[in-house]
């Protein structure tokens, strides 16, 4: 009997061997292939840190079959997630992508940009040799400018891609969610008819002339003159897309109550930002932190462990994060706690901390209520919902802010 349970005693110790084998092969090519950190070892391990702020960020990207989405890398939602481990408390930050924001430049001139753009500038540095970024090709000018609107310093990022996320989720078996209002969204973007002219290929034609610079007034207005359809077309084209080429959209529909969505439904759920019960961004940043607490369910009820090796080779080619093996060991263990941890959820938007305004160029921005680049009263904000304390409410100013941002430079 005593060389019975030698033997397998045996077996199970190669067994769990070749398994750890395995588990530190797969776990070395993920980070291989995830890990995007061009400056070094990271962030180091700081013994007796407790609070982390991570920043979340989802994009278009490009997906399996190299179809680049539309805006690949302008990030579609940013969120902050400042996790205390001591508290077991996780705060989410939303930032509305419309936020207008200062970046530093070599020269010290006066560059702003929206805040889903600079994700995108980073990547592209050569197009901006004005801007002072550090460390091209990362999150850092991001994080950066993230600081300057929240006063969190980041201590790593997490960018996923829309195929990334979707294949997250199946990989998962979907989530459920408990949608908090009936709303539907009749201008949800469909990935494959971003450039479909949807039978007006002849209206186009007509049209297209006086899209692009140096066009001839008076044809134009003679054209018009003679065919309005043709003027109420091309007015369409730039301020109802919906109306000039509907075969471009999606009708989206989600019901009230709990929801089970699989990965395409669910990056429906948060992308949608068109809807007149639950539109605009602020009510998707809403339901974005609302998915991210239903995917904290999820995970507990599934086990990560049980689907890790699934997980990893499903999104390791849609997945970019700065944070080191060390630091995810250490994440990782506080996994099993995860139960334990509260959400606290803060989200602006232009009826409180942020105002509408129109940058030099007519594009519709958001700035801080206080004035252009005064993020003081909204750092206050995030740092008492932090602390989890209540202030005492403030009046709204009295004088106005700027009524548009400086031009860039």
């Amino acid at each position: 009997m005593n060389l019975m349970i030698k033997r397998l005693l045996i077996i199970v110790l190669a067994f769990i061997g070749v398994y750890m084998a395995y588990f530190t092969l797969q776990t070395a090519d993920f980070y291989k292939t995830i890990y995007k950190n061009k400056n070094g070892n990271g962030t180091p391990i700081v013994k007796n840190k407790t609070e982390y702020n991570i920043l979340l960020l989802g994009f278009g990207g490009i997906d399996d079959n190299g179809k680049v989405h539309e805006g690949p890398y302008l990030t579609d939602s940013l969120m902050i997630a400042h996790i205390d481990i001591k508290k077991n408390t996780v705060t989410l930050v939303s930032l509305p992508r419309d936020i207008w924001v200062k970046l530093p430049t070599k020269t010290k001139e006066v560059f702003h940009s929206k805040i889903n753009s600079v994700y995108q500038i980073a990547l592209n540095s050569t197009n901006y040799p004005a801007v002072d970024i550090r460390k091209p090709g990362t999150a850092d000018l991001l994080a950066k400018a993230v600081q300057t609107i929240t006063g969190l310093p980041i201590d790593n990022y997490v960018a996923v891609d829309f195929a990334g996320f979707e294949k997250a989720i199946d990989s998962l078996g979907g989530v459920d969610v408990d949608v908090q209002k009936t709303f539907d969204d009749y201008e949800y973007p469909l990935a494959d008819k971003e450039k479909e002219l949807c039978g007006k290929e002849a209206e186009f034609e007509q049209v297209k002339k006086f899209m692009e610079p140096g066009f001839n007034e008076e044809e134009k207005k003679k054209l018009f003159s003679e065919k309005p359809e043709l003027e109420k077309f091309f007015k369409d084209i730039t301020e109802e897309p919906k109306d000039a080429f509907p075969c471009r959209y999606e009708h989206l529909h989600f019901d009230k109550g709990m929801t089970h969505m699989d990965g395409a439904t669910a990056l429906k759920y948060v992308r949608s930002r068109h809807s007149l019960q639950d539109g605009t961004d602020f009510g998707r940043g809403a339901r974005q932190q609302q998915f991210v607490k239903a995917l904290k369910n999820k995970l507990i009820s599934v086990g990560i462990v049980t689907r890790v090796f699934s997980l990893m080779n499903e999104v390791k080619t849609h997945v970019e994060t700065d944070v080191s093996i060390d630091q995810m060991k250490k994440f990782l263990s506080e996994a099993a706690d995860a139960a334990k941890y509260r959400f606290i959820g803060i989200h602006m938007s232009d009826s409180d901390y942020l105002r509408s305004s129109f940058s030099d160029y007519g594009g519709y921005i958001l700035i801080p209520r206080m004035g252009e680049d005064n993020w003081k009263e909204v750092h206050s904000v995030i740092s008492n919902a932090i602390l989890e304390i209540t202030p005492t409410p403030s009046p709204m100013p009295t004088r106005k802010a700027t009524p548009s941002p400086q031009k860039k430079k």
